[in-house]
């Protein structure tokens, strides 16, 4: 599987970044080492999660999905050099001073993340939050002195409107480091006027590199969901919802349509469009059984026509 370099850093990621959120929510640990076997197999060797994952299951804390990935890296120690490891940090943590974006807790948090998930560096290390009571420049400072002291290789920010990536940009030209290398904002083949209208412009021509998430719109794109009735009862119910408009259900036929075509899954024609789009790096996707990475390795290998693109773009 060819890698793709990621913007601007020295990181080659694979073309799927798989999205660790689930482990330790809806994945047991048990399965999250099969998921994370079958991607290291099947070449997929970037991996994104947070400290904030998943504080929001029952009975969790935060952590979680660091932690099975850190036990994972132990068992297999030999990986870690193939793996590339993406971690957040930024969001309440449930303890009074454990969120934001401030030196001091972005200190302590890299060394909790660094803990977890068992490694002595992070490939990528992601602002998850904007923090408005931060100046910008404290948080690229910090972020700066920690790849100059190897505990990350690279820097990005999430969740940032055009504004505040604007501002962050500037404030890194003021205190002479680097801006954010990577950004990771919301895109999917619904959810598309923000980026492409605000931000791609910036990270074109900043070269950052753009990782998505939602890049199934919480699975509605899997085209499993037909019908409101369909997701009553679902984990992501309240995120579901906004889709199933006119417009959403319009892109499902033909999101169906293009996959008759090629004999694929509505999800791995969803991935094959944003693999297309030349402002992503990659997108990312998360599996909770082996069968879904499968369609991750079938997206690489789908080609969509000019005519396909067209279809589904429209929409």
């Amino acid at each position: 599987m060819q890698k793709r370099k990621l913007g601007q850093t020295d990181l080659f990621i694979a073309p799927i970044v798989f999205g660790g959120n689930v482990f330790g929510w809806t994945v047991d640990e048990k399965q999250s080492f099969k998921i994370l076997d079958a991607l290291y197999e099947r070449g997929f060797n970037t991996i994104d999660t947070a400290d904030f994952y998943s504080i929001w299951a029952p009975g969790n804390h935060g952590g979680e999905s660091e932690t099975i990935i850190g036990n994972w890296l132990k068992q297999n120690p030999s990986k870690r050099e193939d793996i590339v490891l993406f971690t957040k940090v930024g969001l309440d943590m449930g303890i009074p001073g454990h969120q934001g974006l401030s030196e001091r807790w972005i200190m302590q948090a890299v060394e909790d993340s660094l803990s977890r998930l068992k490694t002595d560096y992070l490939d990528l290390y992601f602002a998850h939050w904007p923090d408005e009571n931060t100046p910008h420049e404290e948080t690229l400072s910090v972020f700066s002195k920690l790849k100059d002291q190897g505990k990350i290789r690279a820097y990005g920010t999430s969740n940032f409107s055009a504004d505040q990536l604007d501002a962050s940009i500037q404030a890194a030209q003021k205190i002479g480091v680097q801006h954010y290398q990577v950004l990771q904002p919301e895109y999917n083949l619904y959810d598309r006027d923000v980026f492409e209208q605000t931000l791609q412009p910036i990270c074109e021509r900043h070269q950052i590199g753009v990782v998505s998430f939602y890049s199934l719109a919480s699975g509605f794109l899997s085209g499993k969901y037909s019908s409101l009735d369909n997701i009553q009862g679902r984990q992501r119910a309240d995120t579901l919802v906004k889709y199933f408009d006119e417009r959403g259900l319009n892109l499902l036929d033909k999101l169906r349509e293009v996959a008759s075509r090629h004999n694929a899954a509505p999800a791995e024609v969803a991935l094959a469009w944003l693999l297309a789009k030349k402002h992503i790096s990659a997108p990312i996707a998360s599996a909770t059984n082996l069968e879904q990475i499968t369609q991750f390795s079938n997206a690489v290998n789908l080609q969509l026509s000019p005519e396909d693109m067209q279809i589904l773009s429209i929409v």
